[in-house]
């Protein structure tokens, strides 16, 4: 009998009781063959439990703080192993428990909670100045004098926006019990390690589920060739969030960005897809926080089969993803040429403010 089998046997037996006292079991990371042969993961959303899975909801007007991050009031296939008294959270993390107790060596489940950082001063900086004269010249600028937006910090707003998400978290392990994070990323860039912190670092944690999270590399903006998107070296990362891990081989300097020049989508979704990989591959974890940005996001629910979904500064969402590990080689994607970006020399005026007639 394998591992895999006897654990499924042993909490069939105490199914209510295992998930009414403890936190929800790892789960083992899709079958790897390594070196007994080629394989690749397929990944899709499994839609029906989030109000963002549906095409009827308008990312533009959603508020995830006023409907339990999304979750949608329903019943599971498994309500009838657990007390009556679990609350939403509780009997969806049961029902996705029961998933991976029941999917296979070659299927996983992972609940990821995506969420973009707070507003940072260079999204105030485009506000200010309007998109046209961000794009052409003020996002090739460090800043302009009075303003840094190089690696953007989170400004005053990006702060309250993270703290709101705080707020909200707090809220739902008193009133929902949510299955907390047992994993966290992060990427390297300034405006997601600081609303990380501002988000979980106050939240009251069990010891097996501490805020310690994982810098990645591949999990930062679209590099667009704007400095905002420029992050800071290694040793900053380091001194400046000392609780942080930064991944393996991660370089001192920034090598991917690269002046003037932007990622195209594409490229965007094959590192996207990469770092999945890497997370899904190497962690067992079900229940996982990832602090990233916009274009980021909608690259990964690209490669996640979701609909396209985009996040206001500091709002999130999360998704069921379903990976499958397919024995064999996949088709390969070849990247294509960075795209040159379009600069003018001199700055465009401001936008004139429009009065109501």
């Amino acid at each position: 009998m394998s591992l895999k089998t006897l654990v499924s046997c042993v909490l069939g037996v105490w199914a209510i009781t295992c998930t009414a006292q403890g936190p929800p079991k790892p789960t083992p990371p899709p079958w790897v063959p390594g070196h007994l042969g080629s394989h690749w993961i397929n990944y899709t959303t499994v839609t029906g439990f989030f109000l963002q899975d549906e095409p009827s909801t308008d990312p533009t007007t959603f508020d995830y703080t006023t409907t339990n991050f999304g979750l949608i009031n329903r019943t599971y296939p498994t309500d009838h192993e657990i007390p009556q008294s679990f609350t939403q959270w509780q009997r969806f993390a049961h029902y996705v428990n029961s998933l991976n107790l029941h999917s296979g060596p070659l299927t996983n489940y992972k609940l990821l909670y995506m969420g973009r950082h707070g507003e940072g001063y260079h999204n105030a900086a485009e506000t200010y100045y309007g998109t046209p004269a961000w794009n052409c010249y003020w996002s090739e600028k460090d800043g302009n004098g009075t303003s840094v937006w190089a690696d953007a910090h989170i400004d005053a707003a990006g702060i309250a926006q993270a703290q709101i998400a705080a707020d909200f978290w707090a809220s739902r392990i008193t009133l929902q019990k949510i299955p907390l994070p047992e994993s966290y990323y992060t990427s390297p860039l300034t405006r997601c390690l600081e609303t990380a912190n501002v988000t979980f670092s106050t939240l009251d944690l069990p010891r097996d589920r501490p805020f310690v999270p994982v810098v990645k590399e591949l999990f930062r903006e679209s590099i667009s060739g704007h400095t905002c998107d420029r992050r800071s070296n290694r040793t900053y990362i380091r001194e400046n969030f000392p609780g942080y891990v930064i991944e393996e081989g991660f370089s001192e300097e920034d090598l991917l960005w690269k002046p003037l020049l932007g990622e195209v989508p594409l490229d965007q979704e094959l590192r996207s897809k990469k770092v999945l990989d890497e997370v899904f591959q190497s962690d067992p974890h079900t229940w996982i926080s990832i602090t990233s940005h916009s274009g980021e996001i909608g690259s990964i629910l690209t490669v996640l089969n979701h609909r396209t979904f985009s996040l206001n500064t500091g709002a999130v969402i999360p998704v069921l993803v379903k990976a499958e590990t397919i024995p064999g080689v996949a088709a390969t994607t070849a990247t294509l040429p960075w795209t040159t970006l379009s600069t003018c020399a001199t700055p465009p005026p401001k936008p004139t403010p429009t009065t109501a007639s």
